[in-house]
């Protein structure tokens, strides 16, 4: 399933939600200038690696240590990788941000990621493949939008035998689907046991968990509802 886009207005210019898509694109570009060699030390330094974390001596860390939690969010591994993150951005977060207000939202996307983070060392932890990449944070975002907008439509492609369908699909299924598939996917990876390097299953389902438990708390009680709310519910029912 590849979201197309939602169908739920906003109220307020998502300023937060631009300036991260821009921050990382940015990030990739750089990326984009270093040789191969000097561009995997980079993840290794700036990645997330669980084993630097959950079999070292405590002794050996220091704060700067815990860096790469935060910096792991703005790196990508492929155009494939960055441009479907920055596209579920677009689609989910602008929303979002509107119902927590700029600083909120930026909180509330940071502690996602390193939540997203710390889950994906705890379930991975011999793992020395660097984790990068911003979708443990935008888990996070896919939470809070599930429950805070589950009647709204997330447009969805479908390809069946080559052919492409497009359905609208309320955004509570569309997102649980995602959700029981990180789970699917999760189970299957500790299973399997597979350290080669691949998608950060448990890191997804880390940020998704924490967007669920703590999105009310980054809400502005004033914009906990729409000025017009037949907003959700219009676009509930309105066809594509």
């Amino acid at each position: 399933m590849i979201p197309i886009r939602d169908c739920l207005p906003r109220k307020y210019p998502p300023f937060i939600t631009w300036l991260l898509i821009f921050i990382n694109i940015i990030v990739f570009i750089f990326e984009l200038s270093l040789p191969e060699e000097l561009l995997e030390k980079f993840f290794y330094i700036f990645g997330v690696l669980p084993a630097k974390y959950m079999l070292a001596d405590s002794m050996e860390l220091n704060p700067i240590s815990y860096l790469p939690f935060f910096t792991s969010m703005f790196l990508h591994g492929g155009w494939l990788h960055l441009i479907s993150n920055m596209w579920t951005i677009v689609i989910f977060a602008d929303n979002v941000e509107d119902k927590m207000g700029h600083i909120n939202f930026l909180i509330f996307y940071i502690l996602s990621g390193l939540a997203a983070g710390i889950i994906h060392c705890i379930f991975n932890p011999t793992s020395t493949i660097p984790t990068i990449g911003a979708s443990g944070a935008i888990s996070g975002i896919l939470g809070a939008y599930m429950f805070l907008f589950p009647h709204s439509r997330v447009i969805t492609l479908i390809p069946i035998f080559f052919i492409p369908y497009f359905i609208a699909l309320p955004a509570f299924t569309y997102i649980f689907i995602w959700f029981f598939s990180q789970i699917f996917s999760g189970i299957g990876s500790l299973i399997a046991q597979n350290h080669i390097g691949g998608v950060a299953w448990w890191a997804h389902i880390g940020g998704f968990i924490f967007g669920v438990i703590t999105h009310r708390i980054f809400i502005k009680r004033k914009r906990l509802y729409y000025e017009d709310d037949d907003f959700e519910y219009y676009c509930a029912w309105n066809k594509w």
